[in-house]
């Protein structure tokens, strides 16, 4: 429910959830700080996402780092960015801090992805931000801190985990192993083809709980739509589509557990892209595909278990 809540605010940052713009931030404010979530800030950058989406430098969200920023990055780096299920708790990580290969803060008015217009804006959402801190810090005082493990932090988790999911498997892991995700340079890249690359998911009974945020594609491609019409706007353009349409692999039962074998393939062998190109291709990683062992080889200085 806390992704609910997400997704409601992310309709308000694409100005889809009502025509009034004022509306539209003063629920936003709302429902994304109830859940963490810098209004404005993440607003911004993902409008940065979606005006660039499928380009490797340019992008904002779950985009690949190159080979030298890969390289950069230390051993716990890796792991907490790349491997199961450590990288499903990256989001608070990538408010504070972004992305490898990329500096700033989502509470930062200074932070490159915004404007000196937008400073003002930053501000506000990290004060409403602070303000529901002070919510839960008086909520835990008079109802004890077990109660609000159980209905706020552990829901909160969840959440979070559910979010890197979700926002991971709308641009990774499509249903057919043999198939690779392209990403883009130069003038190879177009609005069009990156939002043909992002994928659709079935997710069983949680797709009206979510609001049908798994139908990714149209929701790129025009993303005024408003939630309550993505399914619709689908069907109507998968006929144009034609080809270029990857279908949904349906869900087995109420809960999705076919997702769990496209995330774990993806997150086991896509790491990197080459330094150059206009049109890549993941590489993995061999360190990071047998994580404990390169784990216990740098701890023990590469001698071998007496075991």
């Amino acid at each position: 429910m806390f992704w609910a809540l997400f997704v409601v605010g992310h309709d308000c940052g694409h100005q889809s959830f009502s025509t009034n713009k004022q509306l539209n931030d003063v629920v936003g404010l709302i429902v994304h700080s109830s859940i963490g979530v810098p209004y404005h800030g993440w607003r911004i950058s993902h409008r940065t996402h979606h005006n660039n989406h499928g380009h490797v430098e340019n992008d904002e969200s779950w985009y690949p780092p190159s080979e030298t920023v890969f390289d950069s990055l230390s051993f716990t780096g890796k792991l907490g960015r790349f491997v199961f299920p450590i990288s499903l708790l990256a989001y608070p990580f990538y408010l504070l801090a972004r992305s490898p290969g990329k500096e700033g803060s989502h509470y930062s008015p200074e932070t490159d992805l915004f404007t000196p217009r937008e400073a003002p804006m930053i501000r506000t959402s990290n004060a409403v931000q602070l303000a529901f801190v002070g919510v839960l810090g008086a909520c835990t005082w008079a109802l004890g801190l077990p109660a609000m493990i159980k209905l706020y932090f552990l829901p909160y988790i969840v959440s979070v985990m559910w979010l890197d999911l979700v926002t991971y498997l709308h641009h990774h892991g499509p249903s057919n192993p043999e198939e690779e995700m392209p990403w883009y340079r130069g003038e190879e890249w177009s609005y069009m083809r990156g939002g043909l690359s992002t994928i659709d998911r079935d997710y069983g009974i949680f797709n009206k709980i979510h609001h049908d945020i798994g139908t990714h594609v149209v929701h790129h491609l025009f993303p005024q739509i408003p939630h309550y019409n993505l399914v619709t706007a689908t069907e109507a353009v998968k006929p144009v589509l034609g080809q270029y349409y990857r279908k949904v692999e349906p869900s087995p039962g109420p809960l999705p557990v076919h997702l769990l074998e496209p995330l774990l393939r993806s997150m086991s062998k896509d790491h990197y892209v080459d330094d150059s190109g206009d049109i890549v291709f993941y590489k993995t990683s061999e360190e990071l595909q047998h994580p404990l062992r390169t784990l216990w080889r740098k701890l023990t200085g590469g001698r071998r278990s007496v075991a």
